[in-house]
């Protein structure tokens, strides 16, 4: 009985091993799990594959939509130079400035620094302060305004600030008043040091 009994078991185990595929090695059922998953992963990775490289053309597009339309703002006069225009702190900013005098520009001292260079043609120390800054433009800070004031005609305002000779410096606010004032700069820099 023993026999028969085992034989049974063991006919009963065949046949549920037969039956149900078992997922034996080198098997190619459709109950086989290993591969069942590797035909989700590879399909997976090539869904991945696609979406990442879509992804990279869409975002490698968008880019060069941005720099296309950056250009034609420029180009359109929507966008200010830099050096022209910036915004720091919630207030406009603007280049800094060398230029010839003239009363209503003291205005610009409202928000910014103005200085009056007064400057003779005959001037050697003055020629050389004058190429200097011409030379040097960029590094004008920003919101500060170098005036240059002829220093032969400009007899009220030299008599005003009491300048008595030429290559001298004046700082003055919105009204004219005076701030500060020194000669003898050789340089740009200098200048700059100067400036309260």
């Amino acid at each position: 009985m023993t026999k028969t009994f085992s034989g049974l078991m063991g006919l009963a185990l065949l046949l549920v091993l037969a039956g149900a595929g078992c997922g034996l090695p080198g098997q190619d059922t459709p109950n086989n799990d290993t591969s069942v998953m590797q035909q989700d992963e590879a399909m997976m990775q090539e869904k991945d594959d696609s979406v990442m490289k879509e992804t990279g053309d869409s975002m490698m597009k968008d880019e060069s939509d941005a720099m296309k339309q950056d250009d034609a703002m420029k180009q359109d006069g929507v966008m200010k130079d830099e050096s022209m225009m910036k915004e720091a702190e919630g207030v406009m900013m603007r280049k800094g400035t060398y230029e010839d005098y003239s009363a209503d520009k003291l205005d610009l001292a409202n928000d910014g620094k103005v200085v009056l260079f007064f400057k003779a043609n005959w001037c050697p120390t003055c020629k050389a302060v004058d190429a200097d800054i011409v030379s040097h433009l960029g590094d004008i800070p920003y919101n500060t305004t170098i005036l240059k004031v002829d220093y032969d005609t400009a007899t009220d305002l030299k008599k005003k600030y009491g300048v008595t000779y030429q290559h001298t410096f004046v700082q003055v606010d919105a009204q004219g008043n005076q701030i500060t004032k020194w000669s003898g700069s050789p340089s740009l820099s200098d200048v700059v040091k100067n400036v309260k």
